[in-house]
């Protein structure tokens, strides 16, 4: 993704042949809407959302906010997460656009460190869950879904071989599972940081090193991001079975499963893939009102509508995310399909922010070089 998902859905849906989804693909897209023009605003009646590539709403219900607000939305696609959010640090003060979308929590120091956004406590927080709201005590930052980057696992490889798929980060590093795993650049990835992330909370900053000896020991393959470990490398994956993947293990994400059965003809009546639950590291994306927005307000409106329902309750089937707002609605392809970690591993935002640059510099030491 995300990252950003994060995520990578059109990349997914590509590789299954389905049609593009709607509005992705683009790197500057508009939604349209007819709206009554509204009394709200700086003068422009379009309000320009910032994001990665991942970003995917239905055309309904981006004209239900030009209906109720009347503004129309543009947005504006930029790569994935990470380079999303360095080209905002780039421009700081004259923003491209006024909200930013897609922001996580393994990068969440950064925008915050950087002043990159306007404080703005959107309506409708309260029904937002408490333990997502990394930054309530200035509202920099608006929390909008969550994700959990896992190891996804090829059901039929493991099956043919008699083999039982990997359950923990400890598994990964056993010889059963040898030359099995593809995992994303930790310097260059999302996922890649995320699952980095995740085992230095499982193994402790004082083990994590040995573990990735381990795993680097028993023939792990890192490449540089989530489009080529799962669709050129990862057997499980509609794309990696086109391209003969032989890798039966991924660092991808827990709603990965649903993506491969709704984007399937004809759909089958399990997923192809799985989820190990106990590799997984909770993913928070988070939206803000940029400094120096030119449409200030259309901006807030926009931060309220990410968090209503209406958005919240269209996300899972776009973008593959989880909503955030407590009553939202779940599609049962998402929840049939897909799995949700029930203890995710997590790591605090200013440990994060503490230490990043040094874990990553020392994972790449130890796998990369």
């Amino acid at each position: 993704m995300s990252t950003t998902k994060k995520i990578a859905v059109t990349a997914v849906a590509a590789a299954i042949g389905a049609t593009a989804l709607a509005g992705c693909g683009s790197s500057d897209d508009s939604a349209a809407g007819s709206g009554s023009g509204g009394t709200k605003g700086s003068g422009s009646k379009t309000v320009t959302l910032v994001s990665h590539d991942s970003f995917n709403a239905s055309k309904g219900v981006l004209k239900e906010f030009t209906r109720e607000t009347g503004y129309t939305v543009k947005v504006l696609k930029s790569g994935d997460a990470g380079a999303a959010l360095n080209q905002e640090i780039l421009t700081k003060g004259s923003p491209r656009g006024d909200v930013f979308f897609g922001v996580d929590n393994t990068l969440l120091s950064r925008a915050l460190d950087n002043g990159l956004f306007t404080p703005y406590a959107a309506k409708g927080l309260g029904q937002v869950a408490s333990d997502v709201q990394l930054d309530a005590a200035k509202h920099r930052v608006t929390p909008v879904d969550t994700g959990d980057i896992c190891v996804n696992y090829d059901k039929r490889y493991f099956a043919d071989k008699k083999l039982a798929p990997p359950k923990s980060f400890d598994d990964l590093a056993k010889p059963a599972y040898k030359n099995l795993l593809v995992t994303e650049n930790a310097a260059t990835s999302s996922p890649g940081l995320g699952f980095l992330l995740g085992s230095i909370a499982a193994h402790g900053e004082d083990g994590y090193q040995d573990y990735w000896k381990k795993l680097k020991d028993n023939g792990v393959k890192v490449v540089d991001g989530w489009e080529q470990a799962y669709n050129e490398e990862f057997s499980g994956s509609a794309g990696g079975k086109k391209a003969k993947a032989d890798r039966p293990l991924v660092v991808s994400y827990a709603s990965s499963p649903p993506v491969e059965v709704l984007y399937a003809d004809p759909q089958p009546k399990t997923a192809p893939t799985g989820v190990a639950t106990g590799t997984c590291f909770r993913q928070i994306e988070f939206a803000g009102l940029l400094d120096g927005a030119k449409n200030e307000v259309g901006g807030k409106a926009l931060l309220d509508f990410l968090i209503s329902k209406k958005f919240q309750e269209d996300m899972p089937l776009n973008m593959f995310v989880s909503p955030v707002t407590k009553g939202a609605k779940v599609p049962e392809l998402f929840t049939k399909f897909g799995t949700t970690a029930d203890k995710p591993a997590t790591v605090a935002p200013d440990t994060i922010a503490k230490n990043r640059e040094h874990w990553v510099q020392s994972w790449s030491s130890l796998v990369v070089k």
